[in-house]
C-alpha cells in the first residue's frame, strides 16, 4: 500500500530471517547497482596464468640469468611458473644434470615461491611448476 502511493516496490530482503525483511525501493535501481558491483569484481579479479620457460639442460650462465629475470618478473605479476627442460640425443644419458638445474632454479626463487609440482620426467622433458608465495 505505501510502496504503490510512493511510485516504488516492496522488495523482500532476507526472506529466511524472523520476521522476513522488506523494503520500499524502486527495484529496476536495486538491480542496476548490483549489475554495475558485480562488473567492478569482475574487472578487479586477477587471472592467473601459467607462463612457461623453456631451458636445456647444459645451458650457458647468461641464458641462465636472463630466463631467470622472467620467471621472478612473471612471480611479480602473481603469474605461475612452468619450467620444461628439454634434453635431445645425448643429453637423455645425463638426467642429473638437468635435475641439478631445477633443484638451482628451485633454491633461487625460494624465498619468492613454492614448488606446486615436483621435477618429473615426462618422455624428453623434464617439468616443474612453481607458484608464487
Amino acid at each position: 500500500m505505501l510502496a504503490e502511493e510512493a511510485g516504488l516496490d516492496l522488495v523482500e530482503i532476507s526472506p529466511n530471517a524472523n520476521p522476513p525483511v522488506a523494503k520500499i525501493l524502486d527495484l529496476g535501481k536495486l538491480k542496476y547497482a548490483s549489475q554495475k558491483k558485480a562488473a567492478e569484481a569482475r574487472k578487479n579479479q586477477k587471472v592467473i596464468e601459467i607462463k612457461e620457460i623453456k631451458m636445456r639442460p647444459n645451458i650457458d650462465s647468461h641464458d641462465y640469468d636472463v630466463k631467470m629475470r622472467a620467471v621472478r618478473r612473471f612471480f611479480e605479476e602473481g603469474d605461475k611458473v612452468k619450467l620444461t627442460l628439454r634434453f635431445r640425443g645425448r643429453e637423455m644419458a645425463h638426467m642429473e644434470l638437468g635435475m641439478q638445474l631445477l633443484n638451482k632454479v628451485r633454491e633461487e626463487v625460494a624465498t619468492i615461491a613454492k614448488v606446486e609440482a615436483e621435477p618429473k620426467l615426462e618422455g624428453r622433458q623434464m617439468m616443474m611448476v612453481l607458484s608464487p608465495r
